[in-house]
């Protein structure tokens, strides 16, 4: 199969005192975002409930016009309730510093996060840079300021 892939150079800098942890990288050949992994030198209780802040023990250098989308893993979340507290993070392509992975516990049990476990992944997404324009009105639309829920919860009818 030869697939012409859209590739960027995102440059990684890791921690002096992270050096026997991988380098992140994608778990399968068509995974969309590379495994971020826990970089504490001791082990972390999550209690459930509780939010940490996780280091990763690396710093990265996008192209501007890119961004990097801190994302829950779904087998963590499924199976433990642990989840990434602002998912998608956002990280800028003029960040410069480690980049920590905010965790919550919203499982019914502890949750124990060892050095090197994987503890989130990364995906790389091409930013729009918005010209904003002031303005006294906004076009009308038939939805308007329908949001929240306004269309309920049941199937809508085929139309």
């Amino acid at each position: 199969m030869n697939m012409d892939l859209d590739k960027i150079v995102v440059k990684i800098e890791k921690d002096k005192d992270c050096l026997d942890l991988p380098i992140p990288r994608l778990a399968s050949k068509f995974a969309s975002g590379i495994d971020l992994y826990s970089a504490e030198k001791e082990t972390v209780v999550l209690n459930s409930g509780d939010i940490k802040l996780i280091s990763t023990g690396i710093k990265i250098s996008l192209p501007v016009g890119y961004e990097a989308q801190i994302r829950p893993r779904s087998g963590l979340a499924y199976h433990n309730g642990i989840t990434v507290l602002n998912s998608p993070g956002t990280i800028d392509s003029d960040y410069r510093g480690e980049i920590k992975i905010i965790l919550i516990n919203h499982g019914k049990k502890d949750f124990f996060i060892n050095r090197g476990d994987r503890i989130a992944q990364m995906v790389f997404q091409k930013v729009v840079y918005p010209v904003l324009k002031e303005t006294n009105q906004l076009d009308q639309t038939k939805r308007g300021e329908g949001g929240f829920g306004h269309t309920g919860i049941k199937s809508l009818p085929e139309k």
